[in-house]
């Protein structure tokens, strides 16, 4: 249950109104997380640019960063997070038998050399911080600086996105499926 109310673009003064725009422009709507964390007209402002830098103009593989984005919601059990990146992950080349098996990434055929040392990189910065020089190095080997940024840049944004999506109660809303059907064995306990 969300712990605070969503902002509507009537709720807030005009400066705020004009990021909605900019927002809706971008996206096409404005979703629950964004009406969340318009609470703080700045801290949105903030998180509206690195979102956009992650997923708009960066130069990583958009398969690879939404496999990442999705281990990283399954990990940290965010639906919301999960569920609306399902689609991208589809329409940026995973399959749908990829996304069933991404709990078991390590071992599936299904998944490369490539997506398997991504997948790593995610599920180890996701659950023990900090990345031990043999993972690092791994996926290092396929991506030059630039990539390798981003790549921690994106882990490490959508582990704050779904930490907040739990601290704040932000809620999937009517019309959008629910896509996490299991619970990782290992990480972050939740309740349930």
């Amino acid at each position: 249950m969300a712990r605070l109310d969503y902002k509507r673009s009537e709720d807030v003064d005009a400066d705020a109104q004009a990021l909605f725009a900019e927002i809706a422009g971008t996206r096409g709507r404005i979703g629950p997380l964004y009406q969340m964390v318009m609470n703080s007209p700045e801290i949105a402002r903030g998180w509206f640019a690195m979102g956009n830098a992650v997923r708009l103009r960066a130069k990583l593989d958009g398969k690879l960063r939404e496999l990442a984005i999705l281990l990283v919601g399954y990990l940290l059990q965010a639906d919301y997070e999960y569920s609306h990146h399902y689609p991208f992950a589809l329409r940026n080349g995973a399959s749908a038998e990829q996304l069933a098996a991404l709990p078991d990434f390590e071992t599936s055929p299904l998944f490369d050399e490539r997506e398997r040392d991504v997948l790593r990189f995610a599920k180890v910065s996701t659950l023990e911080v900090v990345v031990p020089d043999a993972v690092y190095e791994a996926a290092r080997r396929h991506f030059d600086p630039q990539e390798m940024v981003e790549l921690a840049a994106t882990v490490g944004f959508y582990n704050m996105v779904c930490r907040v999506i739990h601290a704040l109660g932000i809620e999937l809303e009517p019309g959008v499926p629910s896509r996490l059907a299991t619970r990782p064995s290992y990480g972050p306990r939740f309740p349930g």
